[in-house]
């Protein structure tokens, strides 16, 4: 079995995706983070008439040449009159009003004085004074919120504007999180022997799922039986769109994962990645459904979890899958410890406008140290053919808030 190179792992994945996604209507008051499926074009314009921005007096601007204009009316917002003015009148106008049909010119209140029925011109304006023109927000057939936008208060506060009760948006996948292992403990779950482990990676994935917005599943813990882990498997993509598996891909007796993923009627996206953690990977498509089978170790999982699964509950909701990739000064010289691509855990800082990263209380081990990820961490990205990169020198970096922005 030959391995994937990272690179070419992720351009089998990304091919896998196209079209792997489905859309659904939801109402506005819940839209909010979901991301539209379908540009929004304005079948209006706003204002549709010529309105008032502030109080005042509407006036035609010519007349302020007479120094005082005589008071025919008052126009309060949401009343309208067709009735179109004459010269030297001024109608009391108020913010949020429209115009009355003929004036052009809105005079403050403060740059007049009333006097009996007159208004008395102190200070005169320019022509068109606080009057909003028709289409001034948006204009009939602009496109206001293009497809794919993430919905945040602004975009739903336009809806509202349009009188969309209902918008299309990409359905947010379903993510069932399985871990295998006769040797993991749920938590709350009493040890009988030395031997068991507290198992993370269903919690730690669990919430990575839903930090992405995904709808999440956290199934039972599987012992290292076949036909359990098969049975759980199975259903498990009866009720979501991606399917995750930690343990049991590895090359051991009672690694079964691997098995079962060889007797489903799936497609193989890749069999393992030369990569560090997570080189036993396998990934599988079935039908438009998708099989992660991801190590389990905790620290291996959880890298393997950002780099394969997060891009593609992006890209169901109608995201770009691609990583967020930032450069950043390595403060101390790291020893690359493979011929793979290796993730690698940083501290993160930002000075003197330049991100910089520094390894002080990382340990150096195996794959479980999931503490690697605590703190504000950066997960460096070291390129195969690349040796040990030297303090000054730069390397990318996965931007994880915006990556879960």
């Amino acid at each position: 079995m030959e391995f994937d190179t990272y690179e070419a792992s992720m351009r089998k994945l990304y091919a896998s995706m196209e079209g792997s996604y489905a859309t659904q209507m939801c109402f506005l008051d819940e839209a909010l983070d979901r991301v539209l499926a379908e540009d929004i074009v304005s079948d209006h314009n706003s204002p549709a008439y010529p309105t008032s921005a502030m109080d005042g007096y509407a006036i035609k601007y010519i007349d302020q040449q007479l120094g005082r204009i005589q008071i025919s009316g008052t126009n309060p917002a949401g009343s309208y009159d067709d009735t179109e003015m004459i010269g030297g009148e001024a109608i009391k106008t108020f913010t949020g009003s429209l115009m009355p049909k003929g004036s052009d010119t809105l005079i403050p209140i403060e740059n007049v004085e009333v006097e009996g029925n007159e208004i008395v011109i102190k200070e005169e304006v320019p022509k068109g004074f606080s009057v909003r023109p028709v289409g001034e927000n948006y204009q009939e057939g602009d496109i206001l919120i293009p497809k794919g936008t993430k919905l945040g208060f602004a975009e739903i506060g336009v809806l509202a504007s349009l009188n969309i009760s209902q918008i299309p948006v990409f359905q947010r996948p379903t993510v069932s999180i399985l871990a295998t292992g006769s040797e993991i403990l749920d938590v709350g779950e009493k040890a009988t022997n030395p031997a068991q482990i507290r198992s993370s990676n269903q919690f730690t994935l669990h919430a990575l799922a839903k930090k992405a917005h995904a709808t999440s599943l956290r199934l039972p813990l599987q012992k290292d039986d076949k036909e359990s882990i098969r049975s759980a498997m199975l259903n498990a993509l009866e009720r979501s769109d991606i399917v995750v598996t930690t343990g049991g891909v590895s090359v051991g007796d009672y690694d079964f994962v691997k098995d079962i993923l060889g007797d489903l009627d799936a497609k193989y996206i890749t069999q393992g990645v030369i990569l560090k953690p997570g080189q036993h990977i396998k990934i599988v498509q079935v039908g438009k459904k998708f099989i992660f089978a991801l190590p389990g170790f905790p620290y291996s999982s959880t890298v393997t979890f950002i780099l394969y699964v997060i891009p593609l509950i992006r890209y169901m909701q109608g995201l770009d899958p691609k990583l967020p990739l930032k450069r950043a000064r390595l403060n101390q010289t790291y020893k690359k410890r493979s011929h793979k691509t290796e993730i690698a855990t940083g501290n993160l800082s930002y000075n003197q406008g330049a991100y910089q990263i520094d390894f002080t209380g990382k340990k150096i081990g195996s794959s479980a140290i999931l503490t690697n990820m605590l703190g504000n961490t950066a997960l460096i990205m070291i390129p195969q053919e690349s040796g040990d990169i030297e303090a000054g020198q730069e390397v990318d970096f996965i931007d994880l808030e915006v990556l879960f922005a």
